[in-house]
């Protein structure tokens, strides 16, 4: 078992008791090793026009906290020097024998670990010095000793500490600062990546990793200590130590910080909570989400005049995420980094006519058939063949019916709110629209400029409409979605001063504004108006099963895509003509309709579904419940991905 994998199945224990049916073999690891949030500094809508008095900086730097954690013994484990006992144990080595051979200051670990070897160039003067020691001290070492494979032991064996990732992540959503010292060298063993994923996981949590290979500089010398003071712009008395030695204790006592020997975490954990004020040992873990501005942005050209946008970021098998209206790919916010920390290459789109993609004018370049052959040209010019697909609202639609007319190219596929509705060739989907109350706003979408003029008059007002949890129902006016085109207007009726939902930070706010104020809702709305291609498109397709692994996660509190209207999934009729009565659930209603046929019935099914529910949870299911929402992708991406086979049961957060 990788280090890597150690480190997934550490993190599967964390939320295991709160999944069902998720198979206790997994390796997973996903929202509970969250990523970074944002410095409370930066924001990429902060005025650039007022300057900070000097006065200002210097008060600002005394008020600022931070936390800084030696690697060995406190973020990772085992430390080497526990490697070296184990190994003296096995080998039967008199005790202390390594230690003694790698802390001389001139050992070629200690020089390794200052830069000025590599890990290919250490082992063999690493090996060298423990023969002459071992000379020296009449110890006979066993036939073929050498430190690689004890360095191996130490690399196989090492795991990240979840207890102290979920404290980084408390600190850091506090606007606390967190840095990690790391007394390592420069692997160049090509012996996997290990290292280069334990360094992409420490950047990525971390405000300041300080590498004694890069900066010349160990632990526990006080120079080191300055460094990541300075860096992090934080005075040593606002700073506090975390680590397991008593001589990195004294360094940083020595500059002026407040250090913990940690010798029981829980308790160390305590006393973190005294420095910082932040509740660390009992306190949820979030996923914080992505800087727009720290964050890879890529464009692809679908056909001349037509670009789709995307945000990048992770390694490894592909994971496209599809945002619903009226949204943007940093509806994924908290998601992104989950998924990336999963192990995987994940690209959120800014889907057609949102944000910095194209929003062509006509309303057939919004069809189903046109926005899914825009993702098929999409993976083709990005060099992806298969990748597992996760949509909400119309991206939801999207990453259906991707499965259903491209399968060849969904590796996966997982939908929250939106079911896969079954499609009927004799019921006109505009007549029935009528039939059901609560589709009545898509009526009143239908008609070019009349929806646009009403959202684009204030838009902090329409989304603040929009974007409202479960929880906010005494404080946010909800949208009544039934009677729309008789009262003349979605937000008819509603007061002009709409607070801002818990779920929609002030930052998230504006960013949602910036991506709507040059193109309006025009390309957004557009999707609505090709209720009747969508439906002769799908009507001509054949109803095969969907045989990828799929998940279908519902949301108890969303008030239009109600999870009644999932029930039937995985067997679902398509009736042809009319002879014998069958029962079905048609398009965005939990009404049963009867219709007939008289030649065989057309199955499509779903034998690979995995369902999922949040019942305290409205239609924003990201924003509002980001970290089951991490919890029930990531397992079902990383079981149906990384493992090739479909996940069974139900997840149930």
């Amino acid at each position: 078992m990788t280090a890597w994998h150690s480190l997934n199945q550490l993190h599967l224990e964390c939320f295991s008791n709160s999944l069902e049916g998720v198979p206790t073999d997994v390796c997973v690891y996903c929202c509970l090793a969250v990523k970074p949030s944002l410095y409370p500094s930066i924001s990429a809508f902060k005025s650039d026009s007022t300057e900070t008095s000097p006065d200002r900086e210097i008060d600002e730097m005394a008020t600022k906290k931070a936390v800084l954690f030696n690697l060995w013994g406190v973020v990772v484990s085992p430390s080497p020097a526990e490697v070296f006992l184990k190994c003296e144990e096995t080998l039967k080595l008199p005790s202390g024998f390594l230690k003694k051979v790698v802390i001389d200051k001139h050992s070629a670990m200690e020089r390794a670990e200052r830069g000025k070897l590599t890990l290919s160039q250490m082992i063999p003067e690493l090996d060298a010095e423990c023969v002459s020691a071992a000379s020296d001290q009449k110890v006979s070492l066993p036939a073929g000793f050498s430190v690689k494979s004890l360095l191996e032991e130490l690399r196989d064996s090492t795991t990240v500490n979840k207890h102290i990732l979920q404290t980084v992540a408390m600190l850091r959503r506090q606007g606390l600062l967190t840095g990690v010292l790391a007394n390592q060298w420069v692997d160049d063993s090509g012996s996997g990546d290990s290292s280069g994923r334990l360094l992409s996981l420490l950047g990525g949590h971390f405000d300041v990793v300080l590498q004694s290979c890069r900066t010349g500089l160990r632990v526990p010398e006080t120079d080191l200590f300055t460094s990541a003071l300075t860096q992090l712009g934080v005075p040593p008395k606002q700073a506090l130590w975390l680590g397991d030695d008593e001589e990195g204790v004294g360094a940083a006592e020595a500059v002026g910080m407040t250090a913990v020997l940690v010798k029981d975490l829980p308790e160390a954990l305590k006393q973190v909570e005294t420095f910082t004020g932040v509740q660390v040992v009992t306190g949820e873990s979030y996923p914080a989400s992505c800087n727009p501005e720290e964050v890879s942005h890529g464009y692809i050209t679908i056909k001349p005049s037509v670009k789709l946008h995307y945000v990048e970021m992770g390694t490894g098998p592909p994971v496209m995420l599809c945002h619903g209206f009226p949204e943007s790919w940093y509806s994924w916010r908290y998601q992104i980094p989950a998924l990336a920390d999963a192990g995987f290459r994940v690209l959120s789109l800014d889907m057609k006519g949102y944000g910095e993609s194209t929003a062509p004018p006509d309303i057939e370049e919004y069809s189903q058939e046109q926005i899914c052959q825009d993702l098929v040209t999409f993976m083709d010019k990005m060099g992806i063949p298969q990748v597992t697909l996760v949509g909400h609202d119309w991206g939801g639609a999207v990453v259906w019916n991707m499965a259903r007319c491209h399968p060849e190219r969904v590796r996966a596929v997982a939908s929250l709110n939106t079911p896969l509705f079954p499609v009927d060739p004799s019921k006109d989907p505009m007549n029935f629209l009528k039939t059901v109350p609560i589709f009545d706003y898509q009526l009143y979408f239908q008609d070019p400029g009349v929806a646009e003029t009403e959202m684009e008059k204030d838009l902090a007002r329409t989304f603040k409409i929009f974007f409202h949890g479960s929880g906010d129902k005494d404080n946010v006016p909800e949208i009544n979605t039934a009677g729309v085109c008789a009262r003349g207007g979605l937000f008819v009726g509603l007061p002009d001063e709409i607070p801002r939902s818990s779920i929609l930070s002030e930052t998230a706010l504006q960013f949602y504004i910036t991506q709507f104020k040059d193109k309006g809702f025009r390309g957004p709305l557009n999707w609505y108006r090709n209720v009747v291609s969508n439906w002769k498109w799908l009507c001509s397709r054949p109803r095969a099963k969907l045989l990828m692994p799929a998940l279908m996660v519902t949301a108890g509190k969303d008030p239009v895509l109600l999870p009644v209207f999932s029930k039937g999934m995985e067997n679902m009729v398509r009736p042809h003509t009319h002879t014998h009565t069958h029962t079905h659930i048609f398009i965005h209603t939990c009404i049963h309709v009867d219709s007939t046929c008289d030649c065989d019935i057309s199955v499509c099914q779903i034998p690979n579904l995995t369902r999922g529910h949040i019942e305290e949870c409205g239609h924003w299911t990201q924003m509002e419940r980001s970290v089951p929402v991490c919890v029930c992708v990531s397992v079902c991406v990383c079981v149906c991905v990384s493992l090739h086979r479909p996940m069974e049961g139900r997840l149930t957060v």
